[in-house]
């Protein structure tokens, strides 16, 4: 790439300006353009010249002096090896620099992008002589600057606060809910029937509701009976409570009293006119999965109705109504996601990651897809192919597909992911089809259009792909979102 100076030059607040054209002729999907000229805040597209697909242009407005430059070229950083170029603070850069000229006494008017590149001529596709006298610095990326992003979660985070939990509730649906004395295979054959991930746990001894049963469990469940040293064996399944299952799993934790006795884990809940930010900051403080919305018209908390089970999809949704037809007073919504620190990356050749990225091979075991999931600490786990194209998903929920037919008392070193994707499409869950379960999106998706489909029921995670290979290069959730939005 050569920068090509021209005579034309515009002046803002004192600073002369000279336009410069920038080329990228080693192809691509998508080629934007940043540098020192713009502090590096700023990701500007470049044109695909007509004629010649491997070839991108773009015309800067920049300011007398040297200058550094990379391009950003399908998700990548890259610089043009022909041009000159030197290590710098962002890795090797490529560099120019103009001279100064003297101001005119008469400067020329600030052109729109369309008119400069209608002003471009092109010779065999590879050269332009630029006729502009003067280029915006308006552009259709939006810069990313820090008092933008504050500003936007600023906003959401007031929406939240004022308004309540109780619009969360349906006009109709149901809730279900699992007595804690329930055999916990037959409890689990219930998630499964019902179509449902997690119920509620309801104590008749204390009239009140005590915990969530949730897929989790039921993974600890499958480990458990695969460790040669369990005391659970598979008939003691069929009759084991799930409170017998709760004390245990305390007992496991180390969660006990200083007389021995198992520690209960407090029900994570909410009342219906709890304002929605308190409620998102239940999930994220908590790490659960569900928030049951529970109402007592005593005081003392007796006969409690659960009205709802609240989702960050529920809350997200309400953002997504609000805020969905003045998007444009919130920056941020209009970024790409691979612009801003959300979800978690597939981590590049001599990049670091912290946090751990889990994929498996439809030949994988079932027994290590539960391993991952427990101790990746993530809900899902992208199926892929030889090439990381996207296959299908393993999710949590899809673990109660074994409790039909005894299919858990397999060996899970012998069944793969494939064979256990295969019980969950036979047992024809109407909660989460395929279809939500493996949603995915794109890097240059914008915060808006992946809030909008993560807001709707049932999807919990988008699998972000490379367009047209659909190679996954990392997953973005729920979670992710509001913990961006509310820090």
């Amino acid at each position: 790439m050569n920068p090509a100076r021209d005579a034309g030059r515009v002046t803002t607040a004192g600073m002369v300006l000279f336009p410069i054209q920038f080329t990228w002729p080693h192809g691509g999907r998508t080629v934007f353009l940043s540098g020192s000229f713009n502090r590096w805040t700023e990701l500007m597209p470049m044109s695909q010249v007509e004629g010649c697909p491997n070839v991108f242009q773009a015309v800067c407005a920049v300011p007398h002096g040297c200058h550094e430059y990379k391009f950003f070229v399908d998700g990548e950083w890259r610089h043009d090896e022909r041009q000159p170029h030197r290590n710098g603070e962002y890795g090797i850069v490529n560099t120019f620099d103009t001279l100064p000229v003297p101001v005119p006494a008469e400067v020329p008017q600030v052109q729109p992008r369309s008119e400069i590149l209608s002003n471009m001529d092109v010779d065999n596709g590879l050269t332009v002589r630029n006729r502009i006298s003067a280029v915006t610095l308006n552009q259709a990326m939006p810069r990313i600057l820090e008092e933008d992003l504050q500003a936007s979660c600023h906003r959401i985070s007031v929406f939240l606060a004022a308004h309540t939990a109780y619009e969360l509730l349906p006009e109709s649906g149901k809730v279900v809910a699992l007595d804690v004395d329930l055999p916990v295979k037959q409890a689990f054959h219930i998630l499964s029937e019902q179509g449902i991930p997690m119920a509620p746990l309801w104590d008749f001894s204390k009239g009140k509701f005590v915990g969530v049963l949730s897929a989790l469990d039921f993974i600890l469940i499958l480990r458990e009976l695969g460790n040669h040293g369990s005391n659970l064996t598979e008939e003691e399944l069929e009759t084991h409570t799930i409170s017998a299952w709760k004390e245990g799993k305390a007992y496991m934790n180390g969660q006990v009293d200083g007389h021995g006795r198992p520690i209960s884990r407090r029900l994570i809940h909410a009342g219906p006119y709890d304002n929605l930010k308190d409620v998102a900051l239940k999930f994220l403080q908590n790490g659960v999965a569900t928030v049951p919305i529970i109402h007592s018209s005593s005081e003392d908390g007796l006969f409690p109705q659960l009205l709802h089970l609240a989702s960050l999809s529920g809350i997200l949704n309400c953002i997504c109504r609000y805020f969905k037809h003045c998007s444009g007073s919130l920056p941020i919504l209009q970024l790409p996601i691979y612009a801003i620190p959300l979800g978690t990356w597939v981590p590049r050749i001599g990049e670091s990651s912290s946090r751990p990225f889990a994929m498996l091979r439809p030949t994988a075991s079932l027994s290590s897809a539960l391993n991952m999931l427990v101790q990746a600490q993530v809900s899902s786990i992208p199926i892929v192919d030889d090439n990381d194209s996207l296959l299908d998903i393993y999710c949590r929920s899809d673990i109660t597909a074994l409790a039909k037919g005894r299919a858990y008392t397999h060996n899970l070193n012998e069944m793969t992911v494939y064979q256990a994707l295969q019980l969950g499409q036979d047992s024809n869950t109407p909660y989460e089809t395929r279809s939500q379960r493996c949603q995915m999106c794109l890097r240059t998706d914008t915060l808006l259009k992946v809030m909008e489909q993560l807001a709707n029921p049932g999807v919990r995670r988008l699998v972000i792909v490379e367009a047209g290979t659909n190679r996954v290069e990392g997953i973005v959730s729920l979670t992710d979102i509001f913990r961006f939005l509310l820090g």
